[in-house]
């Protein structure tokens, strides 16, 4: 626990030309250094060099690195049981974490959870939970959305490259409309008529088990779903018996200033997926939602080896104690305000790398790059260069879309105000070619 931390040894470029010869070419890398430690906001490369990290590990690390009041709890679990298996000798700290989704999940009536490993688990047992429930098979998806990598969750998915590219066919049953995004046309009337149109043309509504959103698009640009869709959604969920899923697997655990983002609308689900940033950079899943529909499956229906290890509950646990004592929903949000009016600032100069639509909810906020000033044509290559050039200057951003042209910004909701500040101006100087 004490031990004094040491980095591997080697220099960056030994280690990544050792991934390249040992590490399948389908497993990306967007940054060619080797982490050798992270505290909070900041990562150290294994040549001593300092990040500042606006990427999260892809919104896992919501509560910083390494928090301590998640590593305290780690601590001591280790000191107890590691593995037992869940299902075979379940542990206290599982329940628990249980409880305490149950607790903050924003649906209505009694609730009960189901705990997994990763995200594309929580996604495929939340359609499992509604097939088995509704006794139907399909279900619709977004253009633009992720859902996993595991065969239903990529079908689900709403992006072919890279994510469907050579591994088809598809499972059946998936259907996909578009995701409304204002400023390319798309509206929420698009949306609703293209699920109308597909129970006309290609599967009736009574075959229909799940609707699955992402409230905000993680993977597919950054997308606020507006809160008409939402509405409108659990209108004809209702109307024909149909399940309505929010996978908050990226938007959930404060990234918003709410626990969920679901909370923002008004508007209750029957089941949501948590993965990502509930255990605080530990391997955690869970499906909650309504206990009639969470008690559709028979025992053994549901579950896993791993599923809901000791070690990641304990984790979680640490999470919503962060939460709890340090007010991380109103730093979510107000980060989030210094974050969108920074990069409206930076866009407003007309300067260096074009910005187009800047969006966000809460410390969940992107923008996209653009071919030229006042435009909205996507530019991925200086996108790409942009996430180089930051990286050459100790800044880890991330970029995303349908496009590859949009920036996500996913900073630990407990960066200071310093560090935020630094890692904006070196982003801004990227930007702009200073």
């Amino acid at each position: 626990m004490n031990a004094p931390i040491t980095a591997p040894i080697g220099n960056n470029k030994e280690w990544v030309d050792r991934r390249a010869r040992a590490v399948s070419r389908g497993i990306g890398m967007g940054a060619p250094v080797m982490a050798a430690h992270a505290e909070n906001s900041e990562i150290w490369d294994i040549e001593g060099n300092r990040y500042i990290d606006f990427g999260g590990g892809i919104a896992v690390v919501n509560t910083g690195h390494r928090h301590p009041l998640v590593m305290q709890r780690v601590y001591e679990q280790l000191e107890r049981v590691t593995h037992t298996c869940a299902m075979v000798m379940p542990y206290t700290p599982f329940i628990e974490v249980c409880e305490k989704l149950n607790a903050v999940a924003p649906i209505s009536g009694e609730k009960k959870s189901a705990l997994v490993t990763t995200g594309a688990e929580a996604v495929e047992n939340a359609i499992k939970f509604a097939r088995a429930y509704t006794g139907r098979s399909d279900v619709i998806a977004f253009h633009g959305g992720f859902h996993g990598r595991t065969l239903l969750g990529m079908s689900l998915t709403g992006k072919v490259l890279p994510y469907k590219a050579k591994f088809g066919p598809m499972a059946p049953g998936m259907w996909h409309v578009p995701f409304p995004v204002e400023h390319r046309g798309i509206t929420v009337e698009d949306s609703i008529h293209a699920i109308e149109l597909l129970f006309k043309c290609d599967v009736e509504p009574a075959r229909v088990a799940a609707i699955i959103i992402e409230p905000v698009q993680g993977e597919g640009g950054f997308y606020v779903a507006p809160k008409e869709l939402m509405v409108r959604l659990r209108k004809l969920c209702d109307e024909h018996g149909i399940l309505l899923i929010a996978d908050e697997i990226q938007s959930g655990f404060g990234r918003t200033g709410k626990f969920f983002a679901m909370e923002h609308y008004g508007v209750e689900p029957d089941l949501m997926t948590a993965a990502k940033s509930l255990a605080g950079g530990f391997p955690l899943a869970a499906v909650v939602g309504k206990a009639k529909i969470i008690d559709a499956p028979d025992p053994g229906g549901i579950g896993g080896t791993y599923a809901g290890n000791a070690i990641a509950c304990a984790a979680a646990l640490g999470v919503f104690e962060a939460f709890e004592k340090e007010d991380l929903l109103n730093k979510a949000l107000k980060q989030g305000e210094t974050i969108m009016k920074r990069v409206e600032a930076i866009k407003a100069k007309g300067k260096g790398m074009p910005i187009g639509n800047v969006r966000g909810l809460g410390a969940m906020c992107a923008y996209d790059i653009v071919t030229k000033h006042g435009g909205n044509e996507p530019d991925a290559a200086a996108t790409k260069a942009l996430v180089a050039k930051c990286l050459e200057r100790g800044l880890l951003i991330l970029s995303c879309g349908v496009y590859a042209n949009t920036i996500r910004l996913l900073t630990p909701l407990t960066a200071s105000e310093a560090v935020l500040k630094e890692g904006l101006d070196v982003m801004e100087a990227a930007i702009l070619g200073n």
